[in-house]
């Protein structure tokens, strides 16, 4: 590949998964890495000296002066929607990292002013792209399950980002949840909430009872009042007439099992397969798609209206859970 056909990415955002987006751009030989921008100068200086880089603190001299041909956004939860609008307006192709934001009008203004300018607007739901996931939804689709019948997602560890809006486990973590469940099950139908906020730190733990169009059910249980010490921190159960398939911890394990068969498969990562046993690296077989679609002039595999259903079905959970209802949610950008 010649240097003229590289992408040249900028990335907005210095914090820990920012780091990530760094590695995996300075690791690819089709990008061009040229800058990061971050709010904190040392820190901005400190990670474009990492990767050899230019820093900026301004995000607009930054995209006159380097002219990238995509933008890399990983800024903290609650603050993606005033630099995302600006690359955006900007009229940048852009990856935006989960939660798309945390209100619903400021989604629509995003997604509105990137159709105006015809952009390419992906958003990060990594997990779709672990190994488990992605055989469990190649199990779903060729039928080895039969009609589907119910799903269960439970994902629950420590609180690591401190204080802020009082559901943000449920928009900020448990959008993977709502977006991994419609990926394989389809769009949900309803949802019916309860919460706690035992620990202080607002509604930190929540079960949620799930309704799928397709007349399957399911239910999500998210918690920051937990630990990703615990092995199986995370589990993923999808259950057909014929079949049935469990994901643990994400990228750990995947069974596939017959209905009536005390035997079935299992895939984990055999001793030298580090992409696929690794959390982190759900995120390089992501961009492997999503840059492969951009360089198409394709879709985004993943695009941003995804982080907009997700947010749609966590403010209809949190209806639920004001109003002590069902609360319905009708099937806009549902996957």
């Amino acid at each position: 590949m010649t240097d003229e056909k590289k992408i040249k990415v900028a990335i907005v955002g210095t914090g820990g998964w920012g780091r990530q987006h760094s590695r995996v751009f300075s690791q690819r030989p089709d990008v061009e890495f040229c800058a990061v921008a971050g709010r904190n100068p040392e820190r901005a200086q400190a990670r474009a000296a990492e990767y050899g880089v230019r820093a900026y603190t301004n995000i607009e001299e930054m995209l006159v002066k380097e002219r990238p041909d995509f933008v890399s956004l990983s800024l903290p939860n609650e603050r993606h929607f005033e630099p995302t609008l600006q690359v955006i307006q900007a009229g940048v192709p852009l990856l935006a990292e989960k939660p798309l934001v945390f209100e619903l009008d400021e989604a629509d203004t995003l997604l509105a002013e990137a159709k105006k300018r015809d952009l390419f607007f992906a958003i990060n739901f990594n997990h779709r792209y672990a190994k488990p996931v992605r055989l469990a939804h190649e199990a779903i689709a060729s039928g080895c399950l039969g009609e589907l019948i119910f799903a269960s997602w439970r994902f629950g560890g420590e609180d690591l980002g401190g204080v802020g809006h009082p559901h943000r486990n449920l928009i900020e973590t448990q959008c993977h949840g709502f977006d991994m469940l419609e990926f394989l099950c389809g769009p949900i139908e309803s949802v019916m909430a309860e919460m706690t906020d035992k620990t202080g730190k607002g509604f930190s733990t929540m079960a949620l009872s799930l309704r799928f169009q397709n007349g399957a059910v399911g239910s999500l249980v998210g918690s920051y009042d937990s630990s990703y010490a615990y092995p199986d921190t995370h589990r993923v159960e999808i259950n057909g007439v014929a079949g049935r398939v469990v994901i643990e911890d994400t990228v750990r394990r995947y069974s596939f099992q017959p209905t009536g068969q005390e035997t079935g498969e299992v895939w984990q990562a055999g001793y030298f397969n580090d992409i696929d046993r690794e959390f982190h690296r759900t995120f390089d077989v992501y961009l492997d798609a999503m840059l492969s679609a951009f360089r198409k002039g394709e879709p985004p595999p993943v695009p941003a209206a995804a982080g907009r259903r997700a947010l749609r079905l966590a403010l209809a959970t949190i209806q639920s859970f004001e109003t002590g209802t069902r609360v319905t949610v009708d099937r806009e950008g549902a996957a």
